[in-house]
């Protein structure tokens, strides 16, 4: 098959989020359209000459398609689909399916499943609305396993009707746990299915076509999907309004959830502290109004819902993402706002930890929290404001304060704009490339360091963790590789390490296809980022000197934990004048910190909760019994509790500490009224942030701080140092 002509247009390459919002159409004709069969043929030939794996799928692996449309597009939890029904769709349209989509643009395959399974869902929730009708024992020993994403489809029509037995007592008991009445639980099942059958029946053409064509890009990785028309349409739009309400970014799951995706800083979401990236919203609440839930929901729908005028509230009904029970909610009220465009910029702070001769060492920590750049309607030079820049006047102001060591904490940080990636690696290099960029061509470009001045030569960490991703990866991964400073944090970072482009059907289409009507996109990985020494960021992340535990390595947030995800692999190696740190440098370290982690307390209370974490984790089937769920959520209300006092009792030792802000910060907030407290939390089953900021108790941060500290005594002595300076330091280039 011959690739279709590249456009004139120079294409943009982005890293974005696919958002599924649609908008609703009145025809709902179930089957392909000429516009269809076009973008159908082209998306296959974009796929097979732009994706930076194209030659991962192949005519054999056309029939998978069927399976996968099946869990992941329209019954991710197994749950209306038969075995059966799996085994005789493949049976039927397997043979023919990729000369349907390669050559005839043909998707009346994802239209006639459709229809199949908007089938299954009206007889099933008419059965529900009849098991509703009797009497539920909550005393027999039964369990259910609530989280069926890896699991097979029912063998037959009995054993799906069992499934669902038990999935209704599961739904209704968690009603009862949350203390209403058996009455009020069945209600409440009801109208949770009538939504559902109306959410089914808003499911347009164009929702099919978008699900199963991303089925198929999401053959080749997860990132690559297919944007409807309609999806295109609106994608500006998402983006920019996706700053106003409450700063979000949320996605649809496989299972039908909506997650959050990003939480911008400086926005509503991100100053409640009670949002965080991955956290399921299962319903939203207007004020005055009862909440509505939103799992199956069109995301369009969901973020309409959710945005409203400055200065209202919403609340959320939220599934923290390390939950490990469904019925620990948690609501989150959030006034409507823009960002705080000061608030989202990077901070400092200075800690005085104690040293050896009974004085204090005042070590810098610089967050930040993406890789920004100017923002698009920055008017001044005083708000044009990027990440590279305001991290050098901080490590400024931090210098005249006589720090003797310096963390950045990227922990948060999700990635941003490349460029600042590189040119924030400059602050602590002389020069040198930052960053190969290749596209599946085998095209290389290398993006250096080209200014020899330096920031900061000092002793220097940098603070991950599984959410550090992309840019924050190139920035860890390119200090660790010039040995510039020491990486601290969960076993490893998020290995998102590839480039999306988007590219618009309209381009590529043949000139007698594109007055057919409006058309969509494909957004394809192209590239693939590898670190000067030629290692690979995808996947495997950047692998930190000194692990501490965490609650991270157990959740499936990674690139790793994404189906078809692409390898890690390496390059060859770019010239560069450095190398990591040597291993006699880094074990005295390591030794010292796991000894920390063997006897300080701190350590105790965070492997408690690790520990805690794992265990009802590990717990994949659910009691449908009463007394026994009533125990277990009595019995972890107290663990709660516990870990709370002990968490405040920790954290009266914490080190003292002093902000350092930005001189346009510090002049906003001299022009601007006082800020009012944050409202309380909500009492019960929440993990809300403590109240007084102070009482945070937070263990990577602090073990950072005594890591660094240890680096800057071992600095004094000679027998570490190479090339005559002491390890995690800067200076000029000999010659």
């Amino acid at each position: 098959m011959n690739p279709p002509a590249r456009p004139t247009a120079k294409l943009a390459l982005l890293s974005l989020l696919l958002l599924t919002a649609v908008h609703a159409v009145q025809d709902r004709d179930l089957k392909t359209t000429p516009v269809m069969k076009a973008e159908t043929r082209t998306l296959v030939q974009l796929l097979e000459a732009y994706h930076y794996n194209k030659d991962a799928v192949t005519p054999a692996d056309y029939p998978q398609l069927i399976s996968d449309y099946m869990k992941e597009g329209l019954d991710p939890f197994r749950l209306f689909f038969t075995a059966e029904d799996e085994k005789n769709f493949r049976s039927q349209y397997g043979p023919r399916i990729e000369t349907d989509l390669a050559y005839l643009g043909n998707i009346d395959t994802a239209f006639a499943i459709f229809r199949a399974y908007e089938q299954r869902v009206k007889a099933r929730t008419a059965w529900v609305f009849e098991e509703l009708k009797r009497d539920f024992d909550f005393s027999k020993q039964e369990s259910y396993a609530p989280d069926r994403s890896k699991s097979d489809f029912p063998a037959n029509a009995a054993e799906a009707d069992d499934l669902w037995r038990r999935r209704v007592k599961y739904e209704i008991l968690l009603d009862v746990l949350a203390k209403k009445s058996p009455e009020d639980a069945k209600a409440a099942v009801r109208k949770r299915y009538e939504r559902m059958l109306k959410n089914v029946g808003d499911i347009e053409p164009l929702d099919i076509q978008e699900m199963f064509l991303s089925s198929f890009t999401r053959m080749y990785d997860p990132h690559s999907a297919y944007l409807s028309s309609d999806t295109l349409q609106d994608f500006s739009i998402q983006m920019k309004l996706s700053l106003i309400g409450i700063g979000a970014i949320l996605g649809i799951e496989d299972d039908g959830n909506c997650v959050v995706k990003e939480v911008k800083a400086g926005s509503p979401a991100d100053l409640s502290g009670q949002l965080h990236v991955n956290d399921k919203i299962v319903a939203v609440q207007q004020q005055g109004g009862e909440p509505i839930e939103v799992i199956g929901m069109k995301l369009r729908r969901i973020v309409d819902m959710i945005r409203g005028a400055k200065g209202t509230k919403v609340t959320l009904t939220v599934l923290p993402h390390d939950a490990v029970d469904a019925s620990k909610t948690k609501a989150v009220h959030i006034v409507r706002d823009v960002i705080k465009l000061d608030e989202s910029r990077a901070t400092a702070a200075i800690y005085d930890l104690p040293s050896e001769d009974k004085t204090t060492l005042p070590v810098g920590v610089i967050t930040l929290n993406s890789f920004y750049g100017p923002s698009e309607d920055a008017t001044t030079a005083e708000n044009k404001n990027a990440a590279t820049q305001d991290v050098a006047e901080l490590i400024g102001k931090l210098k005249v304060e006589g720090i003797k060591a310096l963390v950045i904490d990227l922990r948060r940080n999700g990635g941003g704009l490349l460029s600042e990636a590189v040119d924030l690696t400059g602050l602590f290099i002389d020069r040198g490339p930052v960053v190969q960029v290749r596209d599946s061509l085998g095209r290389l470009q290398v993006d250096s360091d080209t200014d020899t001045t330096i920031s900061y030569t000092g002793p220097l960490a940098v603070l991950t963790s599984r959410f550090s991703a992309s840019a924050s990866e190139i920035f860890a991964g390119a200090l660790q590789n010039y040995g510039r400073a020491v990486i601290i944090g969960d076993s490893t970072t998020h290995g998102k390490g590839t480039v999306q482009a988007v590219l618009e059907m309209k381009n590529y289409l043949p000139r007698i296809s594109q007055n057919l009507g409006n058309t969509g996109a494909a957004k394809l990985t192209v590239q693939k980022f590898y670190l000067p020494n030629g290692s690979s960021t995808q996947k495997h992340g950047v692998t930190p000197d000194i692990t501490l535990p965490s609650i991270d390595d157990f959740l499936p947030i990674g690139e790793s934990d994404l189906p078809h995800a692409l390898m890690w692999d390496e390059i060859k190696s770019v010239p560069f004048e450095g190398k990591s740190l040597a291993k006699t440098f880094v074990q005295p370290l390591l030794e010292a910190s796991r000894e920390r982690q063997h006897t300080l307390q701190e350590f105790a209370y965070l492997n408690r909760n690790i520990d805690w974490f794992k265990e009802r984790q590990e717990q994949k089937n659910v009691s449908l019994n009463l007394s026994q769920r009533e125990a277990l959520k009595q019995a972890d209300n107290d663990f709660k509790k516990l870990m709370d006092a002990e968490r405040e009792r920790l954290a009266k030792d914490n080190y003292a500490s002093r902000e350092i802000k930005l001189d346009s910060v510090l002049r906003t907030a001299a022009a601007s009224p006082a800020k009012p407290p944050a409202p309380a939390a909500d009492e019960g089953d929440t993990d809300a942030p403590d109240a007084d900021p102070k009482a945070k108790l937070d263990v990577h941060l602090r073990e950072a701080l005594r890591v660094v500290t240890d680096a800057l005594r071992l600095n004094l002595d000679p027998q570490y140092w190479a090339d005559g300076r002491a390890p995690i330091t800067a200076g000029l280039h000999k010659g």
